[in-house]
């Protein structure tokens, strides 16, 4: 029997976790049941495996955990011989998805393996259309519709960008944060399960369906080869982003976020949030790069600071509050520690433009330097 490459609700053949929370909405699993209807099957099996009890397909407020969720996706794969669980106008086989993920194994980065997943799907369905844009500095994965999806439209979009995304971390062995999300229906009763399925905001009503990123992990090469993706279509891994704590460009994201929001990120809270993370998660994560918030702060600031200095006449208050200091002592303070020199003896020393103005991006909150 031919291998497959699990969607991100795949079979799970684990025991059923003692305690596992209850998030999935359960309108999922009436997507399912509606694939088995329309190919005249009986789903009565798949829920009794999955431990889902029939009375909970008719209440609006019920949930199911995650384990039940790859339990009953798998099993209807299986048993319909569809990978996509009836959203296309023909089924896609037993395998379709490993013969995706092989093909974009040997790509050189994650940019020419995700351009080879849109292309491909392309082969298997032309009910969709997948797109990999980029504006600036941000990647856009995006799905769009050929026919009307009919009644698994939103099952179908959020399961095909959920399982492109599961692929982009697998395939680079990291977390790939969610600048975004949209979808193009109205916010769904369950709603609220998308903070949970999607990182980052999800907007409604805005489509075409899509996610962004920084496009900065398309260059990221890809760390995986044909005996891992052997084991993991073995094992039947659900591909998510949860089993990811590594985020392979949180080390630049903050450098970054410090260097262009000075004013904003001065707590770890401040630059957790704008990073879409938790405090204790950024902290973690950063330790894991081998790196320390406040080693970056540090390395960010000095920068600022040195280049001010050298480059304009700005006065030592102004040089401190634009390069992320709350006040000009702690800034002198520092900056002893980074050179043994006061900033200005620093700016003497190094011989300092005297007539300088302020260079391009380096205005900062206090406004353009004065002549």
């Amino acid at each position: 029997m031919p291998q497959r490459l699990p969607l991100p609700v795949s079979q799970a053949l684990s025991p059923r976790p003692a305690g596992a929370p209850a998030a999935t909405p359960i309108a999922f699993v009436r997507a399912i049941v509606r694939a088995y209807e329309q190919r005249g099957m009986a789903p009565a099996g798949a829920l009794a495996q999955a431990q889902i009890a029939p009375a909970l397909l008719v209440d609006d407020a019920a949930r199911i955990t995650a384990w039940q969720m790859e339990r009953i996706s798998g099993l209807a794969m299986h048993e319909l011989d569809d990978e996509a669980l009836g959203w296309f106008g023909r089924r896609l086989p037993w395998g379709s998805y490993g013969m995706l993920a092989r093909a974009s194994l040997t790509a050189p980065d994650l940019g020419v393996a995700l351009k080879r997943w849109c292309r491909h799907h392309g082969l298997l369905t032309g009910d969709i259309a997948l797109t990999l844009t980029v504006a600036g500095e941000t990647a856009t994965l995006s799905v769009t519709e050929q026919r009307d999806l009919g009644a698994l439209r939103e099952f179908c979009l959020v399961s095909v960008l959920r399982n492109i995304l599961g692929v982009a971390c697998w395939l680079i062995d990291s977390r790939i944060p969610l600048v975004g999300a949209r979808f193009p229906f109205a916010a769904p009763a369950h709603g609220a399960a998308y903070a949970v399925l999607f990182s980052g905001p999800t907007a409604f009503a805005s489509g075409p369906a899509g996610i962004d990123f920084d496009a900065r992990y398309l260059a990221l090469p890809l760390r995986r080869d044909e005996r891992a993706l052997q084991q993991m279509l073995e094992r039947a891994l659900a591909l998510t982003v949860l089993p990811y704590r590594r985020d392979r460009l949180l080390v630049q994201r903050v450098r970054q976020a410090l260097a262009a929001q000075p004013a904003q990120t001065h707590s770890a809270g401040a630059l957790a949030a704008l990073l879409h993370v938790s405090p204790r998660t950024l902290h973690r994560q950063l330790k894991e790069e081998g790196a320390s918030l406040q080693a970056l702060k540090d390395e960010v600031r000095r920068e600022r600071a040195l280049a001010l200095l050298l480059r304009t006449r700005r006065p030592i208050k102004q040089v401190a509050e634009a390069a992320g200091f709350q006040n000009e002592k702690s800034f002198m303070r520092a900056f002893k520690g980074w050179t043994g020199q006061s900033p200005a003896e620093f700016r003497q020393r190094q011989g300092g433009l005297p007539g300088a103005q302020s260079p391009a991006g380096l205005a900062g909150p206090a406004g353009p330097a004065a002549p």
